[in-house]
């Protein structure tokens, strides 16, 4: 499991759903979080964190910048390329989940979710990109 220290930044375009993804962390034992309410204001984020987020959990229906564009941006800047990054979304088309896959998402999560499921998708993530 991350530290639970770990920096994480929320981008969602809906304010209660950050604040439900939040609750979850919170709930599971996190403290550090960030929010954001799209790709654009979620890149200048991260541009700007220091210390470096540890986890981007991000939605993927946004204005300005989709939750796919900003995992792409991540994916191709050497800075941020292997900051672990989950999608939590409505949208549950295999097509969407992926593409996802192929733009290098390391979980998905489709929404109604539970604390339990976030917390089970946070622990693949950490197995997942701890090796990197």
């Amino acid at each position: 499991m991350f530290d639970l220290k770990t920096r994480i930044l929320v981008v969602d375009d809906m304010m209660t759903m950050r604040k439900l993804v939040i609750k979850s962390c919170r709930e599971i034992g996190f403290t550090d979080f960030t929010e954001a309410a799209d790709g654009v204001e979620g890149w200048t984020k991260i541009t700007e964190a220091d210390p470096a987020f540890g986890l981007v959990i991000s939605d993927w229906n946004m204005p300005n910048a989709s939750g796919l564009d900003l995992l792409k941006r991540i994916r191709s800047d050497s800075r941020f390329g292997r900051t672990p990054f989950m999608m939590v979304t409505a949208e549950a088309d295999e097509d969407q989940i992926v593409l996802a896959a192929k733009a290098g998402v390391d979980q998905y999560v489709v929404k109604p979710f539970t604390t339990e499921l976030l917390r089970d998708r946070i622990e693949n993530v950490h197995k997942k990109t701890s090796s990197r």
